[in-house]
């Protein structure tokens, strides 16, 4: 049977995408997703890292999105995870949406808590940073945790289930045609309308079918580096501060960009697992603490002529990590790193710093990381050091690599509208957005076009 909708992809962006449509219209909707559904979710291992048997479903898809089981964290500004004014066009427009997500998640169970850093305090911070060389940006942000986001999203579906928003879900989308998506299976669902939705993880997949059909596309921005982890007292001084403190450093040598992201008080490193090659990333729960702090601490690397595609380079690192680490993470001491030297299980067991993931190899980070992106965190950590004492500690670990690949930009219109008529693109796999809230706010955005061509406006 035909579908008024077919959306592809059930993370916050397809979900959203679900939620404004169904709300405003009676337009049959499929959300189709190659995960399980969000309670099947959960990881077993019990040191909560991400195990292979989990991927790739699991963990990086199924309903929710990667972000449910990571630390559920809501950046609530427009240019966080992001450029939601670069889309929209307009700052007021832009802050609308980004309350609007906001309130969605509220009513689906996150917490009323509200961390925003301001006063002066704030003001303290900002002058700290400055004074090393760094940008302290404030940012409204609101924590649901790994453990307590799949309740929100359970509470999400649920509702649009209500409303008769279907799901087929353990299902992969092989292709997209004009007015049709064919399944994994050979199975060919029509509709009038599609929203290619993927997530990160399906980002390779939908650049190829974008040039299958002829939709530009270009390469973004890289992330690449470490997952930094230290005693949680260490940052307990910021976190009274900002929740997720996000700081931007410009190397000396290099002059490149180094920045903290996804901070987990009191959190736990995991392993994130691909086809070819492991990574890592963090987590921080409501019910569930560790003596420790992590956070990611990253360059952004963009490339030129002769080639652009920053993918490819981030997999190559990322492939030559998974090599030497015996198909497990990297873990190295600052301290050894800085003599020059490998780590062992018995100099980390000299640390002050017990690690929150085991499934890692001690090694070398310098046989990974390209020797300027090592130089940038080396100089970075440095800088960070100053306005928080006891970061570059020689008892500080690194896990290696983290890498934060960016999605090839499909072009649309402002409304997310490809160059095929009715066939839409949102979120992190589209490449217009790097977080939950603007990839919900992206998704919101198509379904509003839609809407608008049914003569349903939702405002």
């Amino acid at each position: 049977m035909k579908k008024d909708v077919i959306i592809i992809g059930a993370g916050p962006a397809g979900l959203f995408a679900a939620h404004e449509l169904s709300l405003h219209s009676k337009l049959s909707i499929l959300v189709i997703d190659q995960g399980p559904d969000v309670h099947e979710r959960v990881c077993p291992a019990k040191e909560y890292a991400f195990c292979r048997k989990c991927y790739p479903c699991n963990i990086l898809c199924g309903v929710g999105g990667a972000g449910t089981l990571s630390g559920g964290l809501l950046n609530l500004r427009p240019d966080i995870g992001g450029n939601l004014v670069e889309i929209v066009g307009s700052q007021s427009e832009a802050q609308k949406l980004i309350e609007y997500v906001d309130s969605i998640f509220l009513k689906y169970g996150a917490p009323e808590k509200l961390y925003r850093a301001e006063g002066n305090s704030i003001e303290e911070l900002e002058r700290r940073a400055a004074a090393a060389g760094a940008k302290f940006i404030p940012i409204p942000q609101r924590h649901i945790g790994s453990d307590r986001a799949p309740r929100v999203i359970e509470n999400f579906k649920r509702d649009l289930e209500s409303r008769g928003v279907k799901f087929l879900l353990r299902k992969r989308v092989d292709r997209i045609d004009p007015g049709k998506v064919t399944l994994e299976d050979g199975r060919v669902l029509e509709a009038k309308y599609i929203i290619a939705a993927p997530g990160r993880v399906g980002a390779n997949w939908l650049a190829r079918e974008a040039r299958r059909l002829g939709i530009p596309t270009r390469h973004e921005p890289i992330d690449i580096g470490v997952r930094v982890e230290v005693p949680a007292v260490i940052m307990d001084p910021i976190i009274k501060i900002s929740r997720d403190p996000k700081f931007h450093i410009y190397t000396k040598t290099y002059d490149d960009l180094v920045r903290t992201f996804c901070v987990n008080h009191r959190g736990f490193v995991v392993q994130e697992v691909y086809d070819d090659f492991v990574g890592v990333n963090g987590h921080s729960m409501v019910g569930w603490h560790s003596e420790n702090t992590n956070f990611a601490f990253l360059v952004r690397i963009s490339l030129t002529e002769p080639i652009e595609d920053t993918t490819a380079y981030g997999r190559s690192i990322a492939k030559l990590a998974t090599i030497l680490g015996g198909g497990k993470p990297i873990i190295q001491r600052l301290g050894d790193l800085m003599l020059g030297r490998r780590s062992t299980w018995n100099r980390i067991s000299h640390s002050h710093v017990k690690p929150t993931l085991k499934s890692v190899t001690p090694g070398d980070i310098a046989m990974v990381l390209p020797h300027r992106i090592l130089t940038d965190i080396l100089e970075g950590l440095e800088v960070l050091d100053k306005i928080i004492p006891g970061v570059a500690s020689s008892s500080t670990l690194l896990y290696a690599p983290e890498v934060k690949f960016s999605a090839n930009r499909i072009q649309t219109s402002s409304e997310l509208e490809t160059p095929i008529s009715n066939l839409y693109v949102a979120g992190d796999g589209a490449g217009l957005s790097r977080g939950i809230v603007i990839a919900a706010a992206t998704g919101v955005i198509a379904a509003r076009s839609i809407l608008r061509k049914e003569g349903k406006p939702s405002q």
